[in-house]
């Protein structure tokens, strides 16, 4: 019975992992220059909403079976887009951020996959906003620059139209495609939980930057130089990057949104959205420290990193230490050879321990009545040592049954007398 319940339980599993795809939170790439006056990052809002109904009824008639894909494509010349960009820019300017969004792209799409117990929606929205205006104070010699980082909390609420097609609310795209589900869920918990807005990254926004990994990398980018848009006249600049989505102690435990509704209408049916937590990188030239303006969060970059300063990740941990430690494994293992050759060398000649084979020889020691014997025998050596010491207990044992045969043979029964 316990070999059968894991047996099934790694079959659900195998099961749940090949019909459902990675759902992620909101997911923000951002690489800025302090010298460039505006930048191009990119952001992306995942979410998958399960439609349950192990009981049948009137929805799952409707979607068993059934799958499509709707997908939209815009720029800023899209009205849509545009409501957009003005709602993403009056969410900064709440923030406290001084950056504004001056151009974006926008690819949307939804993907329905009908199956016997549940139905899936993935959501995908991916902006690809040109961020501006983020350097609030430019760099001196003695003087690093401020660059803004309230901006990062990029959220909207509310219904948004591009490329013809609703965006922002789960609940939009099953109004459109499937009308007679959407009646069912209408006026149900489910319905306020499919039309909360996917364009959500206050997640990103709540993290503090304390909570954020720092890294940089103090050996220039002249590689990576092409990713920036620039040349490689910036080679010997260091690259600081804040990662936030580690979930630890420290930066806090990173868990996945799950909200669950059930409701009745013909039969009893369960809505389960499912987000990752968010995730997010912001890589800036030059070294980055953790600043504020005016009360708002903010990174002071310099070009180069503090004279003295030998630290590339969060924690202050000197790369002295490293070096240090990477001496002492080299030195133990210095050690070790020397040890090890020292070793050999004194087993060199030495040849086998223990008894040469040269004197040893074989001897049968096995014996049995008739003619026949098997082939047991025992090793002795071909010392002149006293044969008495040596002699096996099998040949003992042969001569005692050779002498009680021929006894046997050489005597008369008792009574008899020849004719």
């Amino acid at each position: 019975m316990l070999r059968a319940g894991i047996l099934a339980l790694v079959i659900t599993a195998f099961l749940v992992i090949g019909t459902t795809s990675p759902v992620w939170g909101a997911q923000l790439s951002a690489r800025l220059n302090p010298d460039i006056g505006s930048s191009e990052i990119e952001i992306k809002y995942q979410r998958t909403i399960f439609i349950e109904y192990p009981e049948g009824g009137e929805i799952a008639d409707e979607l068993r079976g059934k799958s499509w894909k709707v997908e939209a494509t815009a720029d800023s010349s899209d009205s849509g887009v545009k409501d957009i960009i003005q709602a993403l820019n009056q969410k900064i300017t709440s923030d406290g951020s001084s950056a504004r969004i001056t151009d974006m792209g926008v690819e949307y799409s939804a993907e329905l996959t009908g199956r016997g117990l549940n139905t899936s929606i993935d959501y995908k929205i991916i902006l690809t906003p040109t961020l501006s205006f983020f350097t609030i104070r430019g760099g001196t010699p003695d003087t690093p620059a401020l660059i803004d980082a309230a901006w990062r909390g990029l959220t909207v609420q509310g219904s948004f139209m591009v490329d013809g097609k609703e965006i922002n609310m789960p609940i939009s795209i099953l109004r459109t495609m499937e009308p007679e589900v959407s009646e069912i869920i209408a006026g149900t918990e489910a319905e306020i939980l499919l039309s909360k807005a996917i364009i959500d990254a206050q997640g990103i926004k709540n993290q503090p930057l304390t909570n954020w990994h720092f890294l940089f990398d103090p050996t220039g980018i002249s590689v990576d130089a092409s990713t920036f848009g620039l040349s490689e006249e910036i080679s010997g600049f260091v690259v600081s990057s804040f990662t936030m989505g580690e979930s630890s102690f420290r930066e806090g435990i990173q868990v996945e949104r799950i909200e669950e509704v059930s409701f009745t209408a013909d039969r009893e049916y369960t809505v389960r959205s499912i987000q990752s937590s968010d995730s997010a990188e912001i890589s800036l030239i030059g070294f980055a420290a953790i600043d504020t303006s005016y009360g708002a969060e903010a990174f002071g970059v310099s070009p180069t990193p503090p004279e003295g300063y030998a630290t590339t990740a969060t924690g202050d941990f000197p790369i002295m230490i490293v070096y240090g430690m990477a001496g002492m494994a080299a030195v133990g293992g210095v050690v070790f050879m020397v040890m090890s050759s020292r070793k050999l060398k004194k087993e060199v000649g030495m040849g086998q321990q223990g008894i040469d084979p040269s004197l040893l020889r074989g001897v049968a020691t096995s014996a049995g009545s008739g003619g026949y014997q098997t082939v047991r025998g025992e090793a002795q050596l071909i010392e002149d040592v006293s044969y008495e010491q040596t002699k096996s207990v099998y040949e003992e044992e042969k001569k005692e049954e050779e002498t009680s045969s021929q006894s046997t043979k050489g005597s008369l029964p008792k009574g008899w007398k020849p004719s």
